[in-house]
C-alpha cells in the first residue's frame, strides 16, 4: 500500500500540470453553436438503458474515471493505438462498458453540429442523465469542456482504489481540489452498479493477521459474499450488486455503511472520520440532502478541465 501512495504523491505534480480550473464553462455554452445538445445526448442515454439496465451506472463511473485522471477531457474514451496503452484498458478501467452509447449520442450531435461539441462535454452529460433516468436529482451541467489528446493506462493508478482507507481517500480527492464533504457525497454514486469480487475479496478472506473476515463488516453480510465469491476459482463475472436497489440512485448505500453491508474497504472507511461519519448519517436521514450534496460535488468534480480540441470520433484524437 505505501507504493500505492508514493505513486499517488508523486503523480500529483503530473495532476496539478495538467488539470487547471482553465476552460471557463458555461451552461450557455452551445446555446447558438448547437442548442439541442441537451436533448440529444439525453435521447441516446435513454434508449441504451431502455436496453440494459446496466448503462446508468457504467456512463456515471466512466465519468467519475475519466474527471481523476487528466481532468473531464474525454481521456477514457479513446482507444490505445500502436504501442500507447490507452486508459480504458488500464486494470482499474476494464470492466468499464457502454462506450458505444457515447460514440452514438456523437454521432448524432455530429449530425446536428459538426466539429462542435466535445465528446468531454457529452459524457458530463450523459452521467447527468444516467442519474436522473435512474430516480436522482438533475441539474444544469456547465459546458466547454475541450477533449485531450493524451490517454495512458499507466496513469489509472491514480484512481482511488476500494481498498483505500480515508487517509488515501482524502489524498486522493484533495488533489484535486476536492473536499471531505465532495468525497462522501460523490461516494453515494456507489448506490448503482455492480462489482466483482476481486475489488472486495481482502474484506472476506486472510482481511489481517487475526481476523479473516473485517469484523466492521455485518456477519450475515460476509457470509453472503463468500457463498458468491469462493476463495478459490470464482465463477467468471461473480459478484454483487452495490446495493439491493441498484438500478436506483436514492441513499440505500450510505444506510448499508452504517449496517456494515458495504462491499469496499473505501465505503466502510467513511465512519473511521468524525466529519466523514457525521456526513454518512446525514445522508442516511435524508435523501433531500444527500441529491443537494450529490449535485453540488458532481458540478464541482466535472468543472475539472484539461483538454485541447474538440474530438470528431471520441475513440481517436483529430
Amino acid at each position: 500500500m505505501a507504493s500505492v501512495l508514493l505513486a499517488l504523491f508523486f503523480s500529483s505534480i503530473l495532476i496539478f500540470s495538467i488539470i487547471s480550473p482553465g476552460n471557463a464553462l458555461s451552461l450557455n455554452y452551445y446555446k447558438e453553436t448547437c442548442p439541442d445538445v441537451d436533448s440529444i445526448v439525453r435521447d441516446a442515454v435513454k434508449k441504451a438503458a431502455m436496453k440494459d439496465k446496466t448503462v446508468p451506472a457504467a456512463l456515471l463511473r466512466m465519468h467519475f474515471h475519466d474527471c481523476f485522471i487528466r481532468g473531464c477531457d474525454g481521456s477514457v474514451l479513446l482507444s490505445s493505438k500502436g504501442s500507447n496503452k490507452a486508459e480504458k484498458d488500464g486494470p482499474p478501467n476494464v470492466s468499464l462498458h457502454a462506450f458505444y452509447v457515447i460514440d452514438n449520442a456523437k454521432k448524432e450531435v455530429e449530425a446536428s453540429c459538426p466539429g462542435v461539441v466535445s465528446c468531454a462535454d457529452i459524457l458530463a452529460l450523459a452521467a447527468r442523465d444516467a442519474v436522473v433516468l435512474s430516480g436522482g436529482p438533475t441539474w444544469d451541467v456547465p459546458k466547454g469542456r475541450k477533449d485531450g489528446r493524451t490517454s495512458k493506462a499507466s496513469e489509472t493508478i491514480q484512481l482511488p482504489a476500494p481498498t483505500f482507507n480515508i487517509s488515501q481517500l482524502q489524498q486522493s480527492f484533495s488533489q484535486r481540489g476536492l473536499s471531505m464533504s465532495d468525497l462522501v457525497a460523490l461516494s453515494g454514486g456507489h448506490t448503482l452498479g455492480f462489482s466483482h469480487c476481486s475489488s472486495f475479496k481482502n474484506r472476506i478472506y486472510n482481511f489481517n493477521a487475526t481476523h479473516d473476515i473485517d469484523p466492521t463488516m455485518n456477519p450475515s453480510f460476509a457470509a453472503m459474499l463468500r457463498s458468491i465469491c469462493p476463495k478459490k476459482n470464482n465463477p467468471k463475472n461473480a459478484g454483487s450488486t452495490m446495493d439491493p436497489s441498484s438500478t436506483t440512485f436514492d441513499n440505500t448505500y450510505f444506510k448499508l455503511i452504517l449496517q456494515g453491508k458495504v462491499l469496499f474497504s473505501s465505503d466502510q472507511t467513511l465512519l473511521t472520520s468524525t466529519r466523514t461519519k457525521a456526513l454518512v448519517s446525514n445522508f442516511a436521514s435524508s435523501k433531500e440532502t444527500f441529491y443537494k450534496a450529490f449535485v453540488k460535488s458532481m458540478i464541482k468534480m466535472s468543472s475539472i478541465t484539461g483538454g485541447q480540441e474538440v474530438r470528431k470520433d471520441c475513440r481517436v484524437v483529430n
